[in-house]
């Protein structure tokens, strides 16, 4: 492989995390690590000044009409210097070669994401793991959807100015980004932990449900449908119905590399996910990031008072 182009790396976060120093160190001469808060209030701003070359603290400012994660991502577009850029997160893991290998799937196939595997860090979120891996992992597989923790693309490969402007007056970075991009993901799967505690995870599932709701209300739909039917099988033909989701959930563990007992949760999850569906449609706030949303329309979005 040639050598990669400049590249502009964006990292959301309000603290300096082991994946800044991660990212830091894959960093060519003429590359820049971006990493993003709100404002001078968060830990991370106390760095300004003081990282290493090529590292540099941006301040987006309080969300207006948005998360504050789409807000960081659309101050990192209009800060970045270079045509190449990446999105990731500081929740997981960037071992050694994780840069170079997503400059060379550019290189072979264009615009490109890895796939993210959610772990549970608390009892509700431990349960969910199956519906998280056949729902979000395999969902970003096969779907040719943009995770925002892993994503390379180049400017030249969408409408920047219209991206921009989405995601001042969105929640979800990564479904606004898979709206104006079209990205091949690879089978790199990266483990990020999920919840922490049954609320995280109860605000987790409420947000989820309404980023798919508007940016593919027809997946959404396919969703509704396969919940109420899985936990119908599931109580009227408890062998046949459990055995069948199980079977899938270990399938697609395998297929992920995750090697964890948790698919055998996937009969309890089926018969648990339209309550909690019901429960997600219900609630028309969540919490994400220490601030308190209402999504009342797609393009209507309101930062509460917790």
């Amino acid at each position: 492989m040639t050598d990669p182009p400049p590249t502009s790396v964006l990292l959301p976060t309000v603290r300096w995390t082991d994946a800044c120093a991660e990212v830091a160190a894959m960093l060519r001469a003429d590359d820049e690590l971006l990493v993003i808060a709100d404002d001078a209030d968060d830990p991370v701003a106390d760095r300004r000044g003081e990282t290493d070359d090529g590292v540099r603290v941006v301040l987006a400012g309080e969300p207006e009409g948005c998360s504050g994660k789409a807000n960081a991502i659309a101050a990192g577009m209009e800060t970045a210097r270079h045509d190449r850029i990446v999105w990731t997160d500081d929740d997981f893991r960037h071992p050694p070669g994780w840069l170079d290998d997503l400059h060379a799937d550019y290189e072979r196939r264009g615009p490109t994401t890895e796939l993210p595997v959610f772990v549970g860090r608390d009892p509700l979120g431990v349960l969910l793991e199956p519906a998280y891996l056949v729902g979000g992992t395999l969902a970003v597989a096969a779907g040719g959807i943009a995770w925002g923790g892993a994503v390379v693309f180049e400017r030249d490969d969408l409408d920047e100015a219209a991206l921009v402007a989405d995601l001042r007056r969105t929640v979800s970075d990564d479904g606004t980004l898979s709206e104006h991009l079209a990205v091949t993901p690879t089978r790199r799967t990266r483990i990020v932990p999920a919840g922490g505690s049954v609320r995280a995870s109860l605000e987790r599932s409420v947000r989820f449900l309404w980023i798919v709701r508007y940016h593919v209300p027809r997946a959404s739909a396919v969703n509704v449908g396969l919940a109420a039917a899985f936990a119908t099988l599931c109580l009227a033909a408890p062998v046949l119905g459990i055995g069948f989701v199980t079977l899938i959930s270990a399938t697609t563990y395998a297929w992920a590399g995750l090697r964890r007992p948790t698919f055998l949760l996937a009969g309890p999850a089926a018969i648990a996910m339209p309550a909690l569906l019901a429960y997600a449609f219900a609630r028309r706030t969540f919490a994400w990031g220490g601030r308190r949303y209402r999504w009342v329309r797609k393009d209507d979005v309101r930062v509460c008072a917790e």
